[in-house]
């Protein structure tokens, strides 16, 4: 007789989710709006050619290194909402910058201002930043949604999605030549293009509140109640901050 098994198979332990954060790029065109997407390298153990907005994690530097411009108050308040761990304004402005580090690293376009005056960073991400004569600058950055992955995937974040308006790119928005090759075939899209992509399903779900947003009064610097998303007991969860 075939032997039996003398207990179950482990259950897989549920990853911590890191902190991660994404940039919309907003583009006003004739017959409403555009955002900046691109498609994710087959690669990746994590949404593999999957088209997403541009971001990743956050890194240690990007709550040390100093915009231009900081956070307007409701959006820093709104990012320290049922913040994990120990909610401080550093993390928050750390997690905006990362949004912005990570789309200038993936896409080339610059979120800030002029200046010459080189970080205080070892972090060569934020020198390579600078070098083209910029500081990152916070005072257009919205924060529109937050959602963490659910259990049991292979990558977890807990993720901050930040949305700007294309005025506050400091480089030219057409030119997406010198972003890396993380994110592949960048494209400006309409949100009815977007929603016809392979994405995920979080995606669609941001695109559908940040079009509410942008449609409303006030647009995208409207005081709107900030989603949140999160799977509990099994079923998934949209709660306000």
């Amino acid at each position: 007789m075939p032997k039996q098994p003398t207990s179950a198979a482990p259950i897989p332990r549920a990853l911590r989710p890191r902190d991660a954060a994404t940039l919309i790029i907003l583009r006003k065109v004739d017959d409403g709006h555009q955002v900046l997407m691109g498609r994710r390298h087959e690669g990746h153990k994590f949404m593999p050619g999957k088209f997403v907005f541009p971001g990743g994690r956050v890194d240690r530097a990007d709550s040390r290194v100093l915009p231009a411009t900081p956070l307007d108050s409701v959006t820093e308040g709104k990012l320290l909402k049922k913040m994990r761990g120990t909610p401080s304004p550093n993390r928050a402005r750390g997690l905006a910058m990362a949004a912005v580090r990570e789309t200038f690293e993936e896409t080339g376009l610059i979120i800030g201002q002029a200046s010459m005056a080189p970080p205080r960073t070892r972090s060569a991400d934020w020198r390579a930043f600078a070098e083209n004569g910029a500081a990152p600058a916070l005072h257009g950055v919205r924060f529109i949604a937050r959602a963490i992955t659910p259990p049991k995937r292979v990558r977890r974040f807990d993720t901050r999605f930040f949305a700007v308006d294309e005025e506050h790119i400091q480089n030219d928005p057409h030119d997406l030549s010198a972003g890396s090759d993380e994110l592949l075939d960048l494209h400006w899209l309409s949100f009815e293009a977007a929603r016809a992509l392979d994405i995920p399903q979080i995606t669609s779900i941001v695109l559908t509140e940040l079009e509410a947003r942008i449609t409303g009064k006030g647009g995208i610097h409207s005081d709107r109640p900030v989603p949140f998303y999160f799977m509990r007991n099994n079923a998934f969860v949209r709660e306000e901050l």
